[in-house]
């Protein structure tokens, strides 16, 4: 098994790929992880992961500008189906469009939006950084293993809010200012808002499931 993690500039590439490869030892998934932006081992792939770190905007003008790179992602899991797991800002990459210093279209495979938190009460502060619960709202082969009140590591001050029709993509959610999508898939795509390369157990646990995902 073949897995691909995109290299667009995103600054957390190698924290997963380690992450990734130690899942796939300690499953047994015997996945070989590779950091490319090559649009052929990209298309070739058996699953896509999209890390990303920062700002929507420069994640997705990072993203545009390795030839190829979007192209190969569509047509390899739009439509071949090969499971995609988004992290972070690679995860709201896949909103329709970020409203961050202005709007900017996203990917769109998943119809919303990527908003600022904002909290009602200055206590809370922004942005969001640390560990909190997560709230299981459906079972799902990714959450597989993964308790109610697991804690997860988060680091972002925007998240992503569905479109309305698309609440059931939603597969886990946290408390912070509200409640904030924690998990989402769809079909063969899915992204989580926390890093699982830094979330430990519940980490581990959900990259070795996603290396047996078979949507």
């Amino acid at each position: 098994m073949d897995v691909a993690i995109i290299d667009y500039g995103s600054g957390n590439l190698r924290s997963a790929a380690k992450a990734i490869e130690r899942a796939a030892r300690e499953s047994d998934a015997g996945a070989t992880i590779r950091v490319t932006d090559d649009p052929r081992a990209i298309a070739a792939a058996d699953r896509i992961v999209l890390p990303g770190v920062g700002a929507f905007a420069d994640c997705r003008a990072g993203l545009l500008a390795r030839p190829g790179v979007v192209e190969a992602m569509t047509e390899a899991v739009q439509r071949r189906g090969r499971p995609f797991l988004g992290i972070c800002v690679g995860m709201q990459l896949l909103a329709s469009r970020g409203i961050e210093f202005g709007t900017h279209e996203g990917l769109d495979w998943i119809a919303g939006e990527v908003r600022r938190i904002e909290p009602v009460d200055p206590a809370i502060k922004v942005p969001h950084m640390g560990w909190n619960t997560l709230a299981i709202e459906r079972g799902h082969a990714l959450l597989a293993g993964i308790a109610p009140g697991a804690h997860a590591y988060f680091v972002h001050s925007y998240h992503f809010v569905p479109a309305p029709g698309q609440e059931s993509c939603v597969i886990a959610t946290t408390e912070y200012a509200g409640t904030v999508v924690a998990a989402l898939a769809r079909r063969n795509v899915a992204g989580t808002q926390f890093h699982p390369e830094k979330s430990q157990e519940t980490g581990l646990r959900l990259l070795a499931n996603f290396l047996r995902w078979s949507p």
